[in-house]
């Protein structure tokens, strides 16, 4: 298990992080999220050893020291992919990836790149200098390679950000799956939802330097703390009851995704369409209720100016309103 304790940190005056603490069990996959400069990155260094703290840091009963007690930082057990790849481009793809394994058994050396390439898809690119890859390939074989020698602890700093879309997601199944299936303890930060909802166990919502929310990802999207969380799963509307309910006076407000307000043709609730955004299956519609924007999704668009009527699921409202 991995506890952290009371961390905090600053590179100058102004703290990054404040008085952080969380456990994480092993083999569990725990997502940092957040907008850009809320910390995300720092800690994860902080976690390996790049950063001295005040707080503490345990990997189950060990305690793990900063760069005031070890010249090299990290332990063996731990594993860290930075967003800079640091990969050696005169090298091959396969010898980037091998080069901390040994080369006492060079059968077994060679089984295990084989079987790393084949996690991140990289497999037809062994031979190539990892200096002619561009920076989505890098990437994957930077991850390769932090998986080489099995660590027990696995940091991942932003590790799809270079890699395309329709690549992403198949490699982020099987890196996931893989993960599982070896019982690696994996903590990614990320500002991509489906990295937070579909594959963590666990959400962290970082925000100032300090954890703002925690729990598992389908908790804090199906009823987010605030706009902050809200939105960062996605478009999210903050609207005022009165503007949805005929019967509501008071200011309080409601969070509420696009998919969860229907669009009907008739309905004593109106928005003015004002663009209309194709998204694939649905189109993004952007609309004015009582000169507040909101968004909406639904199955075909709408012109400007186009008049429809709201409606939202009343259990839902009673569910998300604040108190």
């Amino acid at each position: 298990m991995l506890k952290v304790k009371n961390v905090s940190f600053s590179y100058q005056i102004e703290p990054v992080l404040r008085n952080i603490s969380f456990n994480v069990n092993k083999g569990e996959n725990v997502s940092i999220i957040g907008s850009s400069g809320c910390g995300k990155s720092t800690l994860l260094q902080l976690i390996y050893g790049l950063h001295h703290t005040d707080g503490k840091v345990f990997w189950n009963e060990k305690q793990l020291l900063g760069p005031k007690f070890n010249i090299v930082p990290g332990e063996d057990f731990i594993k860290y992919l930075a967003q800079d790849f640091d990969l050696m481009p005169p090298l091959s793809v396969e010898k980037n990836v091998g080069k901390h394994l040994s080369n006492m058994y060079p059968v077994k050396k060679k089984r295990r790149i084989k079987e790393l390439l084949q996690v991140v898809e990289m497999e037809e690119l062994a031979q190539v200098r990892a200096g002619d890859l561009s920076g989505g390939q890098m990437q994957r074989v930077a991850l390769a390679r932090a998986l080489a020698n099995e660590p027990e602890l696995l940091l991942l700093d932003e590790p799809f950000s270079h890699i395309d879309h329709f690549r992403k997601n198949n490699l982020r199944r099987k890196l996931f799956s893989y993960l599982k299936e070896k019982n690696i303890t994996c903590i990614i930060a990320t500002h991509d939802s489906t990295d937070a909802m579909s594959f963590a166990d666990h959400t962290l919502v970082m925000k100032d330097g300090r954890i703002h929310a925690s729990g598992p990802p389908e908790q804090l999207y199906n009823k987010p703390p605030d706009k902050y969380v809200g939105a960062l799963f996605g478009d999210v509307n903050e609207i005022a009851l009165k503007d949805i309910l005929l019967s509501e006076n008071s200011r309080k407000k409601v969070l509420l995704y696009p998919h969860e307000i229907k669009i009907l043709e008739n309905s004593e609730i109106n928005a003015i369409v004002t663009q209309s955004y194709f998204k694939g299956a649905t189109w993004l519609i952007e609309a004015v209720i009582n000169g507040n924007r909101i968004f909406v999704e639904h199955r075909e668009s709408f012109e400007k100016g186009k008049i429809v009527g709201l409606t939202v699921d009343p259990k839902l409202i009673a569910k998300r309103r604040k108190k």
